[in-house]
């Protein structure tokens, strides 16, 4: 699979708090797919392990919504949850027989026989890299995984990971925005760069703060973003998208909203590149210092 992801991914992780039906949630799919989004991103545990559920009813109503579309998947934290009544308390779960038992759980509620990728959702300090391997080799081999990555792992846990692994990890999925400029300087946006994968990026609107907080941060972050956006004629959201993309790890933002405008102008940052100069002005209204 030479491209795992769409520059934007579309975001179900709220899914089942929208209260969508079945078939409103299969047109609203149809229409994120016009837009050039077809990677859709999900984990076991959301929505208490319900959203998975969710979007297979949606692919049910239309089934040939399934080949239009790249499915992306987590596993490895066990929740406490009325869907899960073995789970006895918050933990996490790399071990190969949850990995492979979450990968066919997963299977089961999209009503489908395979995901694009799967992301292992946490760092786990009991983590085995071998068994890791077992079952990502198990996975493949019966067709049920094409490809794997992480989530939220440092670049070192990326690192051990990957030299136990056969298959290449295809991104390490963390959260960073305008508000949140860490794996520019922790190693993580490096790591990507030597390995030649893009990460994806969670939370990309700072979870909304951008727009309802009031901080001193936040209103100095907002003013630059409106400078840039007043000027480029473009929405502020549109510039925060655009100002991740710049970056030369070219990452791809997780939309987090059922709202299609709000998609649209996260689609339309891949076209606004913006310049060096209105970049470091974010950049810095982010540091809240200007560079040394």
């Amino acid at each position: 699979m030479s491209a795992p992801f769409s520059p934007i991914v579309a975001g179900l992780w709220r899914l089942a708090k929208w209260s969508m039906s079945a078939e409103a949630l299969a047109s609203w799919t149809s229409d994120v797919l016009d837009q050039g989004v077809d990677t859709f991103d999900l984990a076991d545990i959301y929505g208490s392990y319900s959203c998975e559920g969710l979007f297979g009813a949606a692919l049910r109503v239309e089934p040939g919504l399934r080949d239009r579309l790249r499915i992306v998947t987590k596993c490895g934290i066990k929740s406490v949850s009325p869907q899960r009544p073995d789970h006895t308390r918050h933990a996490y779960d790399t071990s190969r027989v949850h990995i492979v038992r979450s990968v066919e759980s997963s299977l089961r509620a999209l009503g489908t026989d395979r995901v694009e990728v799967l992301l292992l959702h946490r760092q786990d300090p009991l983590m085995d890299p071998a068994e890791v391997a077992a079952a990502f080799d198990d996975l493949e081999h019966s067709g049920k995984v094409r490809a794997f990555g992480v989530s939220n792992f440092t670049p070192s846990h990326f690192a051990m990971l990957s030299a136990h692994v056969r298959q290449q990890l295809v991104t390490n999925q963390v959260e960073a925005s305008v508000l949140r400029v860490d794996p520019i300087h922790d190693g993580t946006f490096d790591q990507c760069l030597e390995r030649r994968i893009r990460p994806m990026v969670w939370s990309p609107l700072g979870g909304g703060r951008l727009f309802t907080a009031d901080t001193p941060e936040v209103l100095r972050v907002r003013a630059a973003l409106r400078s840039v956006a007043d000027r480029r004629g473009v929405s502020l959201d549109t510039v925060a998208y655009a100002f991740l993309l710049r970056h030369p790890s070219c990452p791809h933002p997780i939309t987090g909203t059922q709202r299609l405008d709000r998609i649209v102008a996260a689609v339309a940052a891949v076209d606004l590149e913006l310049t060096r100069e209105e970049w470091f002005d974010l950049y810095c209204a982010a540091r809240g210092s200007p560079l040394p």
